[in-house]
């Protein structure tokens, strides 16, 4: 949800900001763009799609996981040049290590977990275990490798919404945000001025 905000924010003060300078807002081209439809695809089947979610394996969603994180950061680094996108890359990195280290999931502490679903008791999830058809693992802090990398922040307390994530969301959050801003004033190539 933080990258959905940044997008949403992103997008708009980039439109306001091309409005007020009377530009077109003009996105950039992407390099190898099929790469992002190929990982969402393949996340959307092993977390998203309700037929295919509940009967894959833990092993299979791992690998989906990890492959799908491994072709955004390919794709990231093809288009390292565009604004936003080395922020998107350190923050891709960052997500896939904690991953890689935990076992092919994103760790996620038993008192967060507590805190997303408002439960006093391990209602329907185990520690050490994958919490539901999700992308995390319930893991203690002091049994998770990389611990300051897994989803250990929260946003503000609120009954109806909670969300918790890592740095690295922080990271690809503040990319897309940059990404989409800049859009709304971008320079020409040859002769460094503002269009």
């Amino acid at each position: 949800m933080i990258l959905l905000t940044a997008v949403i924010a992103g997008l708009t003060l980039g439109l306001i900001r091309a409005k007020i300078g009377n530009r077109p807002y003009r996105p950039f081209s992407f390099r190898w763009g099929w790469m992002v439809a190929a990982a969402l695809i393949l996340q959307w089947l092993a977390f998203g799609f309700p037929l295919t979610r509940t009967i894959y394996p833990d092993e299979a969603a791992s690998i989906s996981l990890v492959l799908s994180q491994s072709i955004l950061l390919i794709f990231a680094w093809f288009n390292r040049k565009i604004p936003g996108f080395w922020l998107l890359t350190i923050g891709l990195v960052m997500n896939l290590l904690v991953i890689i280290a935990n076992g092919g999931f994103m760790p996620i502490s038993p008192d967060t977990v507590q805190w997303l679903r408002g439960d006093p008791v391990t209602a329907g999830w185990e520690v050490g275990e994958r919490l539901g058809t999700g992308k995390d693992v319930v893991l203690p802090v002091e049994q998770t490798k990389l611990e300051f990398l897994s989803d250990r922040f929260r946003t503000p307390d609120n009954p109806y919404y909670r969300v918790a994530f890592s740095a690295g969301d922080v990271l690809i959050a503040l990319g897309a945000f940059w990404l989409l801003w800049s859009v709304g004033g971008r320079f020409e190539r040859n002769s460094g001025k503002e269009i």
